[in-house]
């Protein structure tokens, strides 16, 4: 469900970006790559970069009962949620740094216009090419993640690259469930009140 995110997110906004510039390609890739022998693929692009994930601490007591449209109800454990934090970088430079902070302007500008992002809501209506079987369910909420001067310094400092033109933000309530049933039982269709003589 994380790399279908990522993909759901990254169609979105290459198609929002296309129709101001159609030249800009968006890439999910590891921009720490990008002072190595593999980072040449990275040049001129805006990458997406996976940098944390955190579980939601806030839903972590669901119950673990569900009841489906049947006289059985089914005991699974509850999904878990994540938040996933995602580096955004404009990877130009030179004389292509304008360009850079122009295109950061794009992202921000489509995450401000829709930042709440779902399969039934895809403007793109590409079909995204893996087989999981609740994607139909897929959806997440995007908010801007401030970052201090000194967490810039060591996220960078991690990365082993010098800073480039960036905007992070925060994936919210990424469900991931594998719907494993632990046990079923039948349904209680009626108390018996009567009491019965000792």
């Amino acid at each position: 469900m994380i790399e279908t995110c990522l993909l759901l997110l990254k169609q979105e906004l290459q198609s929002y970006i296309s129709t101001r510039d159609a030249s800009v390609t968006v890439a999910i890739d590891n921009i720490g790559l990008f002072e190595t022998s593999k980072g040449d693929t990275l040049t001129n692009n805006i990458v997406l970069t996976l940098v944390n994930i955190e579980e939601e601490s806030t839903l972590k007591n669901a119950a673990a009962l569900r009841r489906p449209f049947t006289l059985q109800a089914e005991y699974q454990n509850p999904p878990v949620y994540l938040n996933l934090y995602v580096l955004f970088t404009c990877n130009y430079s030179g004389l292509d740094y304008r360009l850079a902070l122009r295109r950061l302007a794009y992202i921000i500008r489509f995450i401000q216009s829709r930042n709440s992002i779902s399969v039934s809501s895809s403007v793109t209506g590409d079909t995204i090419d893996l087989i999981e079987e609740d994607i139909s369910e897929l959806k997440f909420t995007m908010e801007l993640y401030t970052l201090t001067f000194e967490q810039i310094n060591h996220l960078w400092g991690s990365l082993g690259g010098r800073q480039m033109p960036f905007v992070m933000y925060k994936l919210r309530l990424v469900a991931i469930s594998e719907h494993a049933k632990l046990r079923e039982a039948p349904l209680i269709e009626e108390i018996d009140t009567i009491s019965h003589p000792v």
